[in-house]
């Protein structure tokens, strides 16, 4: 393993974090998780050199905290620092802020939390906190020793990412959505732009969807897959991705959210070939040509987060992206013939009323209701398919 200094922290993170919002579930309920596969997926990551692990309130509907708490047991929480986020989108008032930080304190059977967040900030959240005076309460759970380290995740342009970054001097981390797709300033983060301002300001920064929710790691489609034939050095979608976001010299660590244990032996084993600038020349110039094709064939950025489940009207976003995004990078169109079989009826994007809760709660900002239409425009365009 491999680690990068945190910022201005005396202390060293490891270059992969184990991210806590995509564990192995069972029957497909993600406040289901498999525990044994979980704790072992965990555990051998610390028992390899992860020291960064990171969760949130809402993650796998709250089951994720109370997972963590119990592989954190046999002396692991003393292994790692362990990162938990502030719901923001549900406080409603100041009191609030103790009410969410001690059940999730309870739920993660610990007394503090190395490093805390404030989830998923946008300009119009970060006025709302500030004006109820989290920066106030976070000093005094920091003074009280409930609260290691300070900082917030992002989802939205440059400008209210500065604005955040300036708004307060007590920030020591920033956790950014980053990945070969996603650098210029948008809905999804504030790309470069704000990577290097952050680091700028003595921030440690820590990137999440790296492989942009899995999507960088299916297999790709020819012209795609012709790109990467040109390298001399041969590497998997997936790790190309890694590397690319550890080639930053401003990136501290970048998290993974593993399933599988093939997942957490392969990102390991990435590690070990990581290291600031080390891509070359040719390697980057592949890797923007990859890029720029994968924009041409189309793109939907949800990164299965699911913070828009449940759907009044039981439609089944993530999975219905999900299958878009796989079609899109891979031109197949049997996944769309698919589409009857994989989205049930009582499931389809056709049952969507356009309410807008799912786009108030998306922290991509995604026009998640024009996307549904788009779905059903493309499935019924096929023939055959009902």
């Amino acid at each position: 393993m491999k680690y990068r200094k945190f910022g201005k922290l005396d202390w060293e993170a490891s270059v992969l974090g184990f991210g806590a919002m995509r564990l192995p579930c069972l029957d497909g309920d993600s406040s289901k998780i498999d525990e044994p596969l979980a704790m072992e997926l965990i555990r051998y990551a610390i028992d390899h050199g992860v020291n960064y692990v990171d969760t949130g309130y809402s993650y796998h509907r709250g089951s994720s905290e109370r997972l963590l708490g119990r592989v954190l047991k046999d002396g692991y929480r003393e292994k790692v620092k362990l990162a938990d986020k502030m719901p923001v989108w549900l406080v409603k008032e100041e009191g609030d802020f103790d009410r969410y930080f001690e059940e999730q304190l309870d739920r993660l059977q610990t007394d503090h939390v190395d490093l805390y967040l404030l989830h998923a900030l946008t300009g119009k959240s970060w006025a709302k906190m500030k004006k109820l005076g989290v920066t106030e309460w976070a000093e005094g759970a920091i003074a009280e020793g409930r609260i290691g380290h300070f900082g917030f995740s992002f989802h939205d342009e440059f400008a209210a990412f500065k604005e955040i970054v300036d708004g307060y001097d007590g920030w020591e981390f920033c956790q950014i959505q980053y990945n070969y797709m996603d650098t210029q300033s948008g809905r999804y983060g504030p790309g470069t732009e704000g990577l290097m301002y952050a680091a700028s300001k003595g921030l440690a920064v820590v990137v999440m969807e790296p492989i942009q929710g899995g999507r960088l790691a299916v297999p790709p489609p020819a012209d795609i897959q012709a790109i990467w034939d040109e390298a001399e050095k041969k590497k998997t979608p997936a790790e190309w991705a890694l590397q690319w976001v550890w080639n930053q010299p401003e990136v501290s660590v970048v998290l993974s959210g593993m399933s599988v244990m093939r997942h957490v032996v392969e990102n390991l084993e990435s590690t070990g070939r990581s290291s600031r600038g080390a891509l070359t020349s040719k390697e980057l110039e592949l890797i923007e040509r990859v890029s720029q094709k994968y924009r041409e064939l189309g793109f939907i950025g949800c990164s299965g987060c699911r913070y828009c489940m449940p759907c009044p009207q039981g439609v089944a976003i993530p999975e219905i992206f999900a299958l878009l995004n796989e079609y899109y990078s891979t031109q197949n169109e049997a996944l769309i013939e698919s589409y009857p079989k994989k989205i049930p009826p009582e499931s389809r994007a056709s049952l969507c009323a356009s309410c807008g809760q799912c786009e108030e709660l998306c922290p991509q900002q995604l026009l998640i209701t024009k996307l549904l239409v788009g779905a059903e425009r493309l499935r019924s365009a096929r023939a055959g398919i009902n």
